[in-house]
């Protein structure tokens, strides 16, 4: 199958570009690079930089490419940030993910898989979540990915668009070729891991007073390689439809550090800091219906080797796709 992939030079969407190439698919990737890092494609796929805030220019692309499916990672996501800056989250994730859904329309491109969001949830009324939970965003990034779901709908209703949207829990690890480089990292485990580097001097737990065993949040790790899987899956849903993907565990903050300590051989200080708002005590996925419908089968469920993965991959890249 030929597939578009936005924002396949990103953390995650590059990873989604190995295995779809692995799978024998035949992959272009478009980044205005941003946020994603060009030696993070795959150099099997082919790459167009551009940006979906080009109306005219991703119809083109749509156009001239004429791929069978859609995968779109292109996004902000920084939570922090979007309650600094709403409107640079609706613009990236609203507005421009319909340039897209446009284009695809008006060139008949009828297959769409969506990298969505747990905060499109907010504070969970019960763990685990599934799909019929209460959905009440606690932020404008969990807000953009909610609206973006309800347009979806619509599309296929009116259009004939056949989605799934993916809402991802916490995505950790790392392939042997790519791995985790944000320019801003916010994500728990390459901060924590970021200390053995020497490239911070402690790890911040935020909240040691959360109703948990040990204090701190609990989150539903997974790693990218299930994640990549679930997505090729996705491609060959029979109908559109929203999947959580988790593992249906739970590791709070503190277990995380401790596993990081496993893995690497090295002291990590930790700072106790006071809560986030917002830091709901736990996130725990029900999966299971990416289970039964996509036939979905996580291969990593234990942290110590989503850890694990992450620090040979930092090993063998300490300063990212910049060396």
């Amino acid at each position: 199958m030929k597939i578009l992939v936005t924002g396949g030079a990103g953390y995650i969407g590059s990873i989604c570009v190995e295995d779809l190439l692995n799978r024998g698919h035949d992959v272009t990737v478009f980044d205005n690079l941003t946020e994603g890092h060009r030696k993070a494609v795959d150099e099997r796929a082919k790459f167009i930089q551009g940006d979906l805030a080009d109306k005219t220019g991703v119809s083109q692309v749509i156009g001239t490419e004429q791929p069978a499916a859609v995968m779109h990672f292109a996004a902000k996501a920084l939570v922090g940030e979007s309650m600094q800056n709403p409107s640079k989250y609706f613009f990236n994730n609203v507005s421009c993910g319909l340039n897209l859904l446009d284009a695809m329309v008006e060139h008949g491109v009828k297959r769409f898989v969506f990298s969505s969001t747990c905060a499109t949830y907010g504070i969970p009324e019960a763990i685990p979540i599934d799909e019929l939970a209460p959905q009440k965003p606690v932020n404008p990034y969990g807000e953009s990915k909610l609206i973006f779901e309800k347009i979806l709908r619509w599309y296929d209703q009116i259009h004939g668009l056949v989605f799934a949207a993916l809402r991802y829990f916490n995505a950790a690890g790392a392939t042997e070729a790519f791995g985790e480089d944000h320019r801003i990292e916010t994500h728990l485990i390459p901060c924590v891991l970021q200390v053995p580097l020497g490239k911070r001097e402690h790890a911040q737990v935020f909240g040691t007073d959360y109703p948990t065993p040990d204090g701190s949040c609990i989150r539903d790790y997974i790693h990218v390689a299930d994640l990549a899987q679930a997505h090729a899956l996705a491609l060959e849903a029979k109908e559109s439809g929203f999947f959580n993907l988790g593992i249906g565990g739970g590791v709070s903050v503190l277990e995380v550090i401790e596993a990081c300590r496993k893995v690497t051989g090295k002291d990590i200080p930790i700072v106790n800091q006071l809560r986030r708002p917002g830091d709901p005590p736990r996130l725990i996925a029900s999966a299971q219906k990416a289970r039964e419908v996509l036939g979905w089968r996580p291969q990593f469920e234990q942290i110590t080797d989503i850890v694990s993965s992450a620090w040979n991959w930092h090993l063998r890249h300490p300063k990212g796709y910049t060396d």
